[in-house]
């Protein structure tokens, strides 16, 4: 379980760094997430008090409600810039 959290972690990492289009960033930025409540649950399940659970609990919520910005975000730099390309975007702010 600990080594697909990496191998998803790795993932995310990949997809922030090395994408430009800020639809993918938010998914790496996801899957960054989804690791870290796989971590929780995980060390939750070999510790009898389960504090990882409401954890992961709070992350889904966080991750949920950035969705949600995020996307609203893009939908207005696409709707003043016409592009969701990041350095497209980085160019015309400036």
């Amino acid at each position: 379980m600990i080594i697909f959290s990496l191998i998803l972690f790795l993932v995310g990492i990949f997809l922030v760094l090395t994408r430009r289009n800020a639809v993918v960033v938010l998914i790496g930025i996801e899957l960054i997430f989804n690791a870290a409540n796989l971590n929780f649950v995980f060390f939750a399940n070999q510790d009898e008090l389960n504090y990882g659970i409401y954890f992961a609990l709070f992350i889904i919520a966080v991750t949920a409600s950035e969705t949600a910005l995020g996307i609203a975000i893009l939908l207005n730099l696409f709707k003043t810039h016409g592009t969701i390309q990041l350095d497209e975007l980085n160019q015309s702010i400036e």
